[in-house]
């Protein structure tokens, strides 16, 4: 007899309204969707369905951090089963700059967890989609580089990163970089041969290196507006070039903290709802309470004003962001409405990241990935109530 499981015919079904439509679904689903029906007379219901959410920036959480290559197994458990919570229901762990013996062991040590939670049928390890590396091949300026660690900072090496890319067994699917290096076209143009989505941030570039490693063939930009200088050429700098470049997607760290509402909205706009993306750029302390924590070998802390800086300084540090709270404050800081922050968590950020079968929403054939909701239009607040990942419920309020 075949497994059901495996062969994603074990049929759950689930009810809820859609975001911005007078529709009240319902999925049918296993490892994958197999059915979506529009109800003609649906029962009254007032939680809202979609499809699971992703966050291609995870450095850490729930007091876990994904930086150290000693990190137990348990433990990145752990912390995936807090961020169902979350509605998250697939993410790329990110390694930040750091040598090249860190980066590799960073690797080594999230893939064996990987696999070790797959020969246990975890979930947890469904939710792990890849892994992003940002850094180190960044701007050694301070303002640009943000939290990374100079001594660190780069130049962009394919021999490197396919070492990375053994050390990860092919699962690297994302890589932050700067177009400043004089080297950088040819590196993402290597890159994005093997499959690998090229982003540009932590940069201080000008029009021309960023023209360029776009013809190369990137496609994104990491958490724009942050890792900046503070004060930029009013006309012409590297945050209005990215927001002019059509052929780049952006994600935001909307957290209230990073950027403030104004910008949002007008970069927003300017991408354009379908290039839009959100991520939490989540480390160690988030879901924790205030204090000292770490972030690869930098040392952070969490402020009793929901930030994260560098310890005894003000300069963020990441954030303690959770995607329900992301998709919450994209309402009501960045203009969306409730349907579009939906994509802007969902769709969106699985093709940026190329999320396999995660493209195309609710829909046959997806992967089995939704959350169930809650939503209050006054304060714009989501409460998760149930988290499902390839057809397993892995959460319920």
């Amino acid at each position: 007899m075949l497994d059901d499981q495996a062969e994603g015919w074990r049929r759950n079904s689930a009810i809820g309204k859609i975001a911005g439509t007078n529709s009240v679904l319902q999925v049918e689903y296993g490892n994958v969707i197999q059915g979506v029906d529009d109800l003609i007379q649906p029962p009254a219901i007032d939680e809202f369905l979609a499809a699971g959410f992703i966050d291609l920036q995870v450095n850490g959480f729930a007091g876990v951090d994904y930086n150290d290559p000693a990190t137990p197994v348990e433990a990145i458990a752990a912390s995936i089963r807090t961020m169902f919570t979350t509605g998250v229901t697939r993410f790329l762990p990110t390694i930040i700059t750091g040598s090249e013996e860190r980066i590799t062991g960073a690797l080594r040590n999230l893939i064996r967890a990987k696999n070790d939670l797959q020969r246990n049928t975890a979930p947890e390890a469904e939710a792990i989609a890849g892994f992003h590396i940002e850094g180190p091949h960044i701007s050694p300026e301070t303002g640009p580089r943000g939290a990374h660690p100079l001594e660190h900072i780069r130049p962009p090496d394919v021999k490197e990163f396919e070492r990375w890319q053994e050390a990860a067994e092919g699962n690297i699917r994302l890589v932050t970089v700067s177009p400043e290096w004089e080297q950088m076209p040819d590196y993402v143009q290597a890159l994005v041969r093997s499959g690998v989505v090229v982003s540009v941030g932590h940069t201080k570039a000008t029009s021309d290196q960023i023209r360029a490693v776009v013809m190369a063939g990137a496609t994104m930009s990491t958490h724009l507006g942050n890792a900046a200088h503070p004060i930029l050429p009013k006309t012409q700098n590297y945050i209005w070039d990215q927001l002019a470049e059509d052929r780049l997607s952006a994600s935001f760290i909307v957290d209230g903290i990073h950027v403030p509402g104004v910008f949002l909205r007008a970069a927003m706009r300017a991408k354009g709802v379908e290039r839009t993306v959100l991520v939490t750029d989540a480390v160690m302390p988030a879901m924790c309470e205030p204090g000292p924590y770490k972030l690869g070998q930098v040392d952070v802390e969490l402020r009793n004003d929901g930030s994260v800086v560098l310890r005894g300084g003000t300069r963020l540090a990441g954030s303690a962001l959770r995607m329900d709270r992301a998709v919450g404050n994209a309402v009501r800081l960045g203009g969306l409405s409730l349907r579009e922050a939906l994509a802007a968590a969902t769709v969106n950020a699985a093709r940026a990241g190329r999320i396999a079968g995660r493209q195309r929403g609710l829909a046959p054939g997806e992967k089995g990935d939704l959350v169930r909701f809650a939503w209050d239009e006054s304060t714009c607040s989501l409460d998760v109530k149930e988290t499902i990942v390839a057809g397993r419920s892995v959460y319920h309020a």
